[in-house]
């Protein structure tokens, strides 16, 4: 028996393992009742197309795509992306098998995501260039481009996975799409419309030579991934099913929190941590406190990726989502970006040992802790509000950035301290159906403080930006950030 079938069938010849006629029929209905519920949106977005060529909507179009490419890549480093399942890890993969046949499964998994995010990201690039004619044919080519961006990019992951230059490749190639989508959106000012409107009127040859050239370019990555699955150390695919492990766990209990702590373990666990002499002019909160300057300093690339990510409320205005989308994107974005440096106040939350040996009390903890998020979330509100101001669609809102960093401040420290979601939580009836308030509960933690630090804000955006309610904004948004370090509770 030295086949990974045999292996697995002698595994499934009891009766609790054997698969059923039932068991198919279930696989084989919730596969068409996904293709009845997804053929509805497909025609809706094909039918959606314009005909005519609008350079902003393609700059901002073809910059969205180069992000969710990006941000595909990013996750499948992160993951693995070749991973298998516990009991594959334990036995399977360290066996004489062949490690092509142990890993064979999870190659067909991944070729099935790549297919389907390969689609809607042809749908985002039709939906972006237009159909001005030949709406057929632009549809397949679209699709076939999608398929082998994503195919090509999944197989570079694999690649990276195997052989460690093909990891510098990978980075290289993220940011590349990251420059291209800031390109993009640069383009569709104005300085390069005429170059946006020849891509998108460009002849049917020419979306036909693009998809041939992709599908070969992918085509060949794919071919020399799969031959990398051979070779590939076992090492890597073990702590990327740990990582997979972690993540489908999270997912079951339905407690994201828990993959920041694994993100967290998984960062210093690889790093080699040195002595260094404590820095004498530091003491109390401030010395705990420096230690999330210290981490952010030696991460420049989270720096940048910040930076960059203040284009995309410009993106989403770009790409006609309106004043209600620019504004849910500047409000998650702010959040986020202040959230991103709080890994010292969630460690607090579980474990105040450093702070105890330190003397430091848990309301000048929090005031100290509460600096780097105020100082991340309020230049990042301000940089994408100054930036829909250079692109003509602000209304000279940037100051309100600076002053909401408190407001952001307290938000992001009730995210981080924030508990597990609590399931046992009744459920709540909409109109919509019910609705558990648990997981509710858990993702308005944070938001709820920000908003209420924000009000003035709110109102400034509104009824106008005046002098009285920047004033307001000021002090209201340092008020709520002082009484939540006040009154810190039991995280």
């Amino acid at each position: 028996m030295n086949g990974v079938a045999q292996v697995r069938a002698f595994v499934r010849a009891g009766d609790r393992g054997r698969r059923t006629w039932t068991d198919r029929y279930i696989t084989l209905f919730g596969l068409g009742l996904l293709v009845v519920l997804a053929a509805p949106v497909v025609g809706r977005a094909v039918s959606g197309v314009p005909a005519s060529v609008d350079p902003a909507r393609a700059g901002a179009g073809l910059a969205l795509v180069a992000l969710l490419l990006a941000g595909a890549l990013v996750l499948a480093r992160g993951l693995g992306p070749v991973a298998v399942s516990a009991a594959d890890a334990a036995w399977l993969l360290l066996s004489p098998l062949p490690r092509r046949s142990v890993l064979t499964r999870t190659a067909v998994v991944l070729a099935a995501l790549c297919a389907a995010f390969g689609a809607v990201l042809g749908l985002v690039l039709l939906s972006a260039l237009g159909a001005s004619d030949e709406l057929t044919l632009r549809l397949f080519a679209s699709l076939v481009t999608g398929v082998s961006w994503t195919l090509g990019g999944t197989a570079a992951a694999v690649l990276a996975q195997a052989f460690q230059p093909w990891d510098g490749r990978l980075v290289a190639t993220v940011a590349v799409l990251v420059i291209a989508g800031a390109a993009a959106v640069v383009m569709s000012a104005g300085p390069g419309q005429s170059v946006l409107t020849g891509i998108a009127s460009a002849p049917p040859a020419a979306w036909t030579a693009a998809a041939t050239a992709s599908a070969a370019v992918a085509a060949g990555l794919a071919a020399r991934a799969w031959a990398a699955l051979a070779r590939i150390p076992a090492r890597a695919v073990l702590e990327a099913s740990r990582r997979v492990g972690f993540a489908a766990g999270a997912f079951v209990v339905m407690d994201p929190g828990s993959l920041t702590l694994a993100a967290e373990d998984a960062h210093w666990r690889s790093r080699v941590l040195r002595s260094r002499p404590w820095p004498s002019r530091l003491r109390g909160a401030a010395a705990v406190a420096w230690l999330d300057w210290r981490r952010l300093a030696r991460r420049p690339g989270r720096l940048a990726l910040m930076a960059a990510a203040a284009a995309l409320p410009v993106l989403a205005e770009r790409a006609g989502g309106g004043a209600t989308a620019v504004t849910a994107v500047l409000a998650a974005g702010a959040l986020a970006v202040a959230a991103a440096e709080t890994a010292g106040a969630r460690r607090d939350a579980g474990d105040a040992s450093l702070a105890r040996l330190l003397g430091t009390g848990p309301r000048a903890l929090l005031a100290a802790r509460a600096v780097l998020p105020a100082l991340l979330g309020g230049s990042w509100l301000a940089l994408a509000l100054a930036g829909l101001d250079v692109a003509g669609d602000g209304a000279g809102l940037w100051p309100l950035g600076l002053l909401c960093a408190p407001a952001l401040a307290a938000g992001a420290l009730r995210m981080a301290r924030r508990r597990p979601i609590e399931h046992a939580m009744p459920a709540m009836d909409t109109p919509l159906g019910p609705v558990p308030l648990g997981p509710l509960v858990w993702a308005m933690a944070g938001a709820d403080v920000a908003v209420l630090g924000c009000l003035p804000a709110l109102v400034a955006v509104a009824a106008g930006v005046t002098g009285p309610l920047l004033a307001a904004q000021a002090v209201w948004g340092a008020a709520v950030l002082a009484a939540y370090c006040a009154a810190p509770g039991r995280a």
